[in-house]
């Protein structure tokens, strides 16, 4: 059977950093958007904000997508979907309640609905993670690339122990979430196919929500505080990173490439980056940050990593070209210091 082109896509997370990305991308392409959204609220406010797509963009609010059955309503008309959304909580009190199985039962709950007799889907985009793909107690050998093959050790008894901590318990739910989606394939062999992106950390402008600094997601919080002078910098979990547009690219041609059905992929741009080099970047680029940004750290040390991540396949086979750290940084900064500080 041959590859429909999708014309109305189901986005989960879509009031959020990444997901609001990925709808403004299909929008702009003309492709009709239903956002699925905990959020009336904030719903309303992304659809009022593109009054030129209000015809293309609507909400469903789906306050609780982890139970099978809440998005069967949600489907009508819809031929394509990509699942952003999953929990992230750093006060957890159960790991395993509180957030493996959220978002384990998250995909469960949209794949199955997406497999109803009758559906229109033909591919699902899944928003994984790189946690699902590093090893982060090992020390990989010179010259070790990490790809879309590989995939972190953790067990599932390790994850859910109430002694691990809620990264550890983070890293269990992206990668026995993902591990579901193609369990769920495989098994259940519906009538569409599956695409898992698994990016590093993601920063960039927002264009979802947000009414203050507080309210920023966590990769661009740590990165505005470095403008707002933490002393001393923050260390990094991964040197590796994505800017949000691009991420958002990688989505969308992931559902509109035929080829890439059944693939895995790591969107993550080939320079490496670390906070140092953001401040840099500020001083440089902004004039109020030469007296803001601390001044308690190595200046003028371009980042090395420690590994290689393949972005170079995402590059290739879906045609993303990636902005530079420095691009990423001052586009940021910029929106943050005028709009939100």
């Amino acid at each position: 059977m041959s590859y429909q082109q999708p014309t109305h896509v189901l986005v989960t997370g879509s009031t959020g950093f990444i997901g609001a990305h990925v709808v403004d991308n299909l929008l702009a392409r003309g492709i009709s958007v239903r956002g699925a959204t905990r959020s009336a609220k904030k719903g309303e406010q992304m659809k009022a904000a593109r009054p030129q797509y209000a015809p293309k963009l609507d909400f469903v609010v789906v306050e609780d997508f982890t139970n099978i059955g809440v998005f069967d309503a949600a489907m009508e008309g819809i031929d394509a979907v990509i699942h952003v959304a999953s929990p992230f909580f750093y006060d957890t009190t159960n790991n395993e309640q509180e957030l493996i199985l959220p978002a384990i039962n998250g995909v469960k709950s949209i794949l199955s609905a997406s497999a109803k007799p009758g559906s229109k889907v033909r591919r699902i985009v899944l928003t994984s993670s790189f946690a699902s793909v590093v090893d982060i107690d090992s020390n990989p050998p010179a010259g070790f690339t990490y790809t879309g093959t590989h995939w972190n050790p953790l067990t599932y008894e390790t994850a859910i122990d109430p002694k691990s901590t809620s990264i550890v318990a983070y890293r269990g739910s992206k990668k026995f979430a993902e591990l579901a989606a193609w369990d769920f394939v495989k098994t259940e062999k519906p009538q569409f196919d599956l695409v898992a992106l698994c990016p590093p950390m993601v920063f960039g402008p927002v264009v979802h929500p947000v009414p203050n600094i507080d309210q920023l997601n966590e990769s661009n919080a740590v990165l505005w505080s470095v403008a707002a002078g933490v002393d001393p910098l923050p260390g990094i979990r991964v040197p590796a990173w994505i800017d949000a547009r691009d991420l958002a690219e990688a989505h969308v041609q992931a559902l509109l490439r035929p080829e890439a059905g059944g693939k895995r992929f790591i969107p993550a741009s080939p320079e490496p980056f670390s906070y140092e080099y953001a401040a840099d970047i500020m001083k440089e680029s902004f004039d109020w940050a030469k007296g803001s940004v601390t001044s308690n750290y190595k200046a003028g040390e371009k980042p090395h990593a420690s590994y290689g991540v393949d972005g170079e396949t995402v590059a290739r086979e879906l045609g993303v070209k990636y902005h530079t750290f420095k691009e990423t940084v001052v586009d940021f900064v910029k929106q943050v210091k005028d709009t939100l500080a």
